[in-house]
Order: structure tokens, then C-alpha cells, then sequence
């Protein structure tokens, strides 16, 4: 992009300026961790449980296999403590006693091409007693059989708000209507384009350098120094293929591998995983079983108590559990007011792989559950679905459940905004451009459904002040860099955050850059999730632009030094020394307690209006969709074209989990459809046109008003597929996801004509 500079009148934010890293990925020049192989490399691969449950006995080489270059690696050569840090000390690097899961990590190979280290590993056998697993999470809290504490429970959360269930009685003893459901949703995989990879690399000074794929480098530098013994580490991120979560805290024990690996030989380490091993292995979305009671006023449709019970499955290990479900109950309730509430939550432990981050932490799980219980009470008493919830939207004023009061609620306007953007007509059919289906033979019915999704944007409660994200500005000759942690896995942030440092300064972009992220060079800004990164690290960066004027003109010494733009402040300096400035977040004051959870869970609120119009094959159970709008409140678009590509590439994915995407487990709780061929994801072929609407009510702490926009665009698009689906049918889904054969299932066992509710218009 040439130019002189900017100007207020012609900035670079709020315009659809190109990608930073758009030209080296469309070239090939851009380096992935599979790209780099460095002189000496050895090829890593994993050895893991083949059992749920068991008692780790010992390995056994293959004698018939030929080990002469081959390195194995056990607990016993973790050089310091054998645990992944996170937010408790349950999950070790390599399994040395108990086996909790299968798949989990039991020993290591390296050898010098990635095939030998792959039939290496598939020479080691494991020995084990087994043991009873247990799967069951409903079964799970306080059963004989342990995995974590003393009742299985990684974490449990209570908030009463109002008069809680004394409210529900009460509304009740007035003429209140109780309207119950149970809503459940399964696993749903990342599917990051490029699986996990990391390179751990010996350092002359008995350390090592770490580089590889991932959201957050300083999640790896704190694992890597307990797991080491010492901090002589560095972590660089390589150009990353993706993360939606999947890569925020698995990589510190892919690279906790990588690293044991390389101090034990001495060399270079690559490891790699292949698709198969990735999905089987890695994280997963939550599996969550939640029940809702609400007391209804019958005259006015206004939800007068709610009584909420959430239990979400954490797998084997804690890994962020934790603050998946102090989302998932903060977001319970729905964008809607409610005065009187219980909210009760537990995350239980099972002897299935560890699940953790993505994309919407909790908020997806619990908002399928809100949108569909107010469709169950607008079926139930005869309510219009949209009239519903215009009448128990946040406004201005309202106070959530943790006693946050809400300001600056675009709510309305984008439930508005969204219908009548789907007031314009449908586009027609792709039916008849499908292969198969019966095409014009087939029986489809139409449907339209909505739904409505707040979400907090940032780190809860006082999670940013404790962090207190750093990032600095510096001068490189007539460029500027900018040295931050936050990652950019496709999201568009190493072209935001030169963009506004560019308008700040008023210079061309081009001669503002990202800093490699390397934690040698950048401060910790906190890590690349929760919706924050734009809005909170932007901020920071926003203002370090700033002090690097202030800076500059503390140095002049000439008259009208303290009005000069930038260029010309430079062109004056009277030192070439180095000069970089440091910004940090400034808290804007807000009050949380942890321990009672009241207080303001979040700095501000995105909020999102997603109406999906579809056809149902009432023969196959297919879903076909024709259009999807949403209109959501950004704050401020910092790029309208990065902005919008967020966003419907969080609708696809939602759409996704609405109808495709099922992890299937095995009897020993593995995926059994380990392939791209086999765990659907929504294609090009099955995306539909969409319309996206772009709302801003800007947010004072973030950078120009910009709010998070990451998560959102996932929260709602599976219950407005299953409105939909129950518009065109009558068919009532409360569990994801909504596989044809679900929806044959739903079919069969559907209500009444009488019972379902009108179309959602």
C-alpha cells in the first residue's frame, strides 16, 4: 500500500487494507514448522497408551526390529518435573505409573527420518494391568473409581442471583408458568489446517530454542522451564496453520516432548503429528448436559426466574477446564435479563482424552441450551420465538447475573439489523447444482430460525489486570516494529496491530512491522484467546505508539518539537541510539471477586443476531442451508474485510457443529473417525451465501472502540439451525449435533402441528 502516511481523513483503520501476510502465504514463502528442517535433525513420534485405564507395567522392544539409531525416551529422562503447567499439576509430560486415558504419551522416539521414528514407535509395546475405565460423566462426580481429588470434580461453580430459587418460588405462587428442558452437546474437534508441530533446538549454552505451531509462546516458556529445570529456553512461533484454541495449550506438551527428545540426543528434534494421530490425541470441545427451569410470566412472555444446572465432561486432565466452565455459567442465561436466578456448574473428570480451549470456551455449549429453552417456552405457551426475545433482551442499564451493570447494549440493534437484512429474498436452491440427494425428487421443507448470542469479550473478571499485557514500539531506521506475544493464527493480527500503530504515527504501513515472536525479544502480552487480543493487546499497542511520539519529542530540542508529526521528529533526532518503549494495560478499574463471582466478569460485551434459513430432506434428514445473516457489534471494525471473514468463518464453523461434525468414540473412548474422510466439517460446497452486518458500538478500551470479535460468530449459529429445523418440520432438537439420522430420529418422535412454534420471521 503506497502513500506518504495517513491522515484523519484518511486512515488505514476502518478501511479494508491487504493482509500483511497475505503475499508470503500465497507465494510459499511463508515457513510452517513442517517447511524447517535444521542441520542434524532427528524426527520425533509418540508411544501412547493403548487402554482408557490401566497400570503401567513397563515397554518392550520389538526384537525383531532394528534399533541401532534409534532413541527412546521415558519419564526418567525428564530432566526436571514431569508435568504440563497448567492450572493444576495433574498431567505429566510421559506416563510413569497410571495410565488415565488412551493415547496418553508413555515414551518417545527419535530417529533420522519421520518413517523410522513412526515404525519405531509402533515397535514399543506397552505393558499394563488393566483397570476399569470410566466414561460416564454423569456418573463420574464422587464414584469409587477416582481420577481426580477425592470426588472427581476438576471444578465447581454456584451464583445466586436475585432471590434465586426463593424468585422461581415465588414467580410461581403468582401464576408464573415453569417451563423445564434437558440439552446436551457433544465433542466437536478444532480441525486446524496444519496439525501440531514443533522443533526444539540445543543451544550453545545448554539450553534450547523452541519453535513450532501456536497461539501462546509464554504458555510454553512457563511449562518448559518446570519441565527443564531452567529458564535458558526461547520460544519462536513459526507461521501457524490455524488454532481455534486447539493450539493454545497442547502445544507446551508437544513441545515438552520435543524438548526431552533433544536433550537426550543432543540434536535437533522435529515432531510432527499426522492427521490421524492429531485428532485422536489433541484437545476437544466440552461435552456438556445442561437443564433449565424457568418461571414465565403467561401475559407477557417475561422470563421472571431461571434455575440452571450445567455439567460439562473434562476428560482424564484439568488441563483450562476451569475457565471453560466460568464462561459457560457466566453466559448461561443467554443475552437475556433475568431477575432471579441459580446457576449451578461442575466440570467432571472421565477416562477420555483431555479436552480444552475453543473457540467460544464454554459460551457455545451453554448458549445452544439458552436459545433452545426459549424456543421450548414459546412452543410450550404459545409464544412468537422472536417477539420472546425482544421482550427479555438486555437493555441499557440491565444487570447480569454477576451484578455487572450493562452499558452501550446493541442487543436490539442487532436482532433488527438481522431481520431485515433476511427480509431480502432467499437465493435460490443449491439443490439442484448437488450431486445426489434425489435433487428436484427429494421432499424438502423450508425453515427459518434465529438466535441471539452475547459474549464477553476479554479474560474474566480481573484476569487482564493480573496479567497486565505488555507491548513495545520500537525504531528500526525509518521503520517502526512492533514486539508483541500475540500470535497471529490467521486471525488477521500481524495486519492490525500495524495498522494502528501506522495511524497513530501517521505513516504508510508498509514501513510498519511485527517483530518475530520470540520470546527472547517480546515482552508477554498474554496469550492469543479469549476475544482479546485486538481489543486488549491492541490497546496496548495503540498506546505505545503513542509514547514513542512522546519519546521522540522529549528528545528534540528545538522549537515546536511537541507539535512535529513523526517523520519529522526523526528526521531531527539528534541521536541514532536505539529507542524503544514499553506500554502496559492499564486496568480501567473494574471490580471482581473470584470467590463469590460478582462483579464485572468482562470489560464490555459483543453481542450477534444469526438468522439461518434452510431446506430439510424429510427423507434423508439432510439439512441444506440457504442463506445465513448476522448482524453483530464489533465496536469498531478495525478492517471491515478481515472483520467480516472472521466472523463468517465462525458461522461456518458453527454450522458445523450444528449438523456434522460428531466425534465418535470407540469402547476404550477413542475417536474413531480419525480422518479428514471421516469427521465432516462443512466444505465450500456446503457453505451458504451469507450476509454479514457490521455493527459498531464502540468500547472506550479498546483501540479506536474495537471490541473481540473471535469467539462470537460461533455461539449461535446451531440453535438457529435447529429453530430452523423445527420451523420446516416441526421437529424438536436440543442435542448437537443434528446429524441426518438425528434429525430422521426427531422426525419420527416430532410433536404435534399444534405445538410447534410459527415460523421466525
Amino acid at each position: 500500500m503506497a502513500g506518504a502516511g495517513t491522515t484523519p481523513d484518511d486512515p488505514y483503520i476502518g478501511r479494508g487494507f491487504v493482509r500483511a501476510d497475505g503475499p508470503a502465504k500465497v507465494t510459499g514463502a511463508a515457513l510452517y514448522v513442517d517447511d524447517v528442517r535444521p542441520r542434524g535433525c532427528l524426527y520425533g513420534a509418540t508411544v501412547r497408551s493403548p487402554v482408557a485405564r490401566g497400570r503401567l507395567k513397563g515397554l518392550r522392544r520389538d526384537p525383531d526390529f532394528d534399533w541401532t539409531d534409534v532413541v527412546i525416551a521415558t519419564a526418567a529422562d525428564v530432566p526436571g518435573e514431569n508435568v504440563i503447567a497448567l492450572m493444576t499439576d495433574d498431567q505429566p509430560v510421559l506416563a510413569h505409573d497410571e495410565l488415565r486415558h488412551v493415547t496418553e504419551p508413555v515414551a518417545l522416539v527419535a530417529a533420522p527420518t519421520r518413517d523410522r521414528a513412526l515404525a519405531a514407535a509402533r515397535h514399543v509395546e506397552v505393558l499394563y494391568e488393566a483397570l476399569e475405565p470410566l466414561f460416564d460423566p454423569l456418573k463420574a462426580a464422587d464414584n469409587p473409581i477416582r481420577i481426580f481429588g477425592d470426588d472427581n470434580i476438576f471444578s465447581r461453580l454456584e451464583m445466586v442471583h436475585g432471590d434465586g430459587l426463593d424468585g422461581m418460588a415465588q414467580a410461581e405462587a403468582a401464576g408464573a408458568r415453569l417451563v423445564r428442558g434437558s440439552y446436551a452437546v457433544g465433542l466437536q474437534e478444532q480441525l486446524y489446517i496444519e496439525p501440531q508441530g514443533m522443533i526444539a533446538q540445543p543451544r550453545e549454552d545448554g539450553g534450547l530454542t523452541i519453535f513450532g505451531s501456536m497461539q501462546c509462546p509464554y504458555y510454553i516458556v512457563k511449562a518448559l522451564k518446570r519441565v527443564l529445570g531452567h529458564d535458558r529456553l526461547n520460544v519462536v512461533q513459526a507461521v501457524t496453520g490455524g488454532g481455534f484454541g486447539g493450539k493454545e495449550e497442547y502445544p507446551s506438551m508437544v513441545a515438552a516432548h520435543a524438548a526431552v527428545l533433544a536433550l537426550k540426543t543432543g540434536r535437533p528434534i522435529k515432531l510432527i503429528y499426522r492427521r490421524d494421530e492429531d485428532l485422536q490425541a489433541t484437545t476437544k470441545r466440552h461435552p456438556a448436559f445442561m437443564t433449565y427451569t424457568t418461571a414465565v410470566d403467561p401475559a407477557s412472555g417475561r422470563i421472571l426466574a431461571a434455575d440452571v444446572d450445567l455439567l460439562f465432561d473434562g476428560g482424564a486432565y484439568n488441563t483450562l477446564s476451569p475457565v471453560v466452565l466460568s464462561r459457560a455459567i457466566l453466559h448461561a442465561l443467554g443475552p437475556y435479563a433475568v431477575p432471579h436466578a441459580r446457576l449451578n456448574a461442575r466440570m467432571v473428570a472421565t477416562h477420555t482424552p483431555p479436552n480444552g480451549a475453543f473457540r467460544g470456551f464454554g459460551a457455545p455449549q451453554v448458549m445452544f441450551a439458552a436459545e433452545r429453552h426459549l424456543d421450548r417456552v414459546a412452543r410450550a405457551m404459545g409464544f412468537d420465538p422472536v417477539a420472546l426475545r425482544r421482550t427479555n433482551l438486555y437493555r441499557d442499564g440491565d444487570v447480569t447475573p454477576s451484578g455487572q451493570r450493562l452499558f452501550d447494549v446493541a442487543s436490539l440493534e442487532v436482532l433488527d439489523r438481522a431481520l431485515a437484512a433476511a427480509e431480502a429474498p432467499l437465493p435460490p436452491s443449491m439443490v439442484a447444482t448437488r450431486p445426489g440427494g434425489g435433487q428436484a425428487a427429494g421432499r424438502r421443507k423450508a425453515g427459518r430460525g434465529l438466535a441471539i448470542a452475547w459474549h464477553g469479550c476479554g479474560f474474566t473478571g480481573n484476569g487482564e489486570a493480573a496479567l497486565a499485557g505488555e507491548a513495545d514500539v520500537s525504531i528500526d531506521g525509518h521503520h517502526v516494529l512492533i514486539h508483541t506475544a500475540s500470535t497471529d493464527i490467521g486471525q488477521g493480527t500481524d495486519s492490525i496491530f500495524p495498522a494502528i500503530v501506522a495511524d497513530v504515527l501517521g505513516v504508510d504501513v508498509q514501513r510498519v512491522h511485527n517483530a518475530p515472536h520470540d520470546t527472547a525479544d517480546v515482552p508477554d502480552s498474554g496469550p492469543t484467546v479469549a476475544s482479546r487480543t485486538a481489543m486488549v493487546v491492541g490497546r496496548v499497542v495503540e498506546q505505545a505508539a503513542h509514547s514513542l511520539l512522546d519519546a521522540l519529542r522529549a528528545e528534540a530540542q528545538w522549537p515546536g518539537a511537541e507539535d512535529a508529526d513523526f517523520d519529522t521528529l526523526l528526521e531531527r533526532r539528534p541521536s541514532d541510539a536505539p529507542l524503544r518503549v514499553r506500554a502496559r494495560y492499564e486496568d480501567a478499574g473494574a471490580e471482581w471477586d473470584p470467590e463469590t463471582y460478582r462483579g464485572d466478569a468482562y470489560p464490555t460485551y459483543g453481542w450477534s443476531c444469526v438468522v439461518v434459513d434452510v431446506e430439510v430432506d424429510t427423507d434423508t434428514g439432510e439439512v441444506l442451508y440457504r442463506r445465513l445473516v448476522q448482524a453483530t457489534d464489533v465496536g469498531k471494525a478495525l478492517n471491515p474485510v478481515l472483520a467480516a471473514g472472521q466472523l463468517e468463518g465462525g458461522a461456518l464453523q458453527g454450522l458445523g457443529y450444528a449438523t456434522s461434525e460428531a466425534v465418535v468414540l470407540d469402547d476404550r473412548g477413542a475417536m474413531r473417525n480419525n480422518r479428514l474422510t471421516n469427521y465432516i466439517i462443512p466444505t465450500a460446497l456446503d457453505a451458504p451465501p451469507m450476509e454479514t452486518i457490521l455493527v459498531e458500538y464502540p468500547f472506550a478500551g479498546g483501540p479506536f472502540g474495537a471490541k473481540g470479535i473471535g469467539e462470537i460468530p460461533h455461539d449461535v449459529p446451531a440453535p438457529a439451525v435447529a429453530a430452523a429445523i423445527e420451523d420446516a418440520t416441526g421437529a424438536v432438537l436440543d442435542r448437537l449435533p443434528m446429524t441426518p439420522e438425528a434429525v430422521l430420529d426427531a422426525l419420527e418422535a416430532r410433536e404435534t402441528p399444534a405445538e410447534t412454534p410459527g415460523a421466525a420471521r
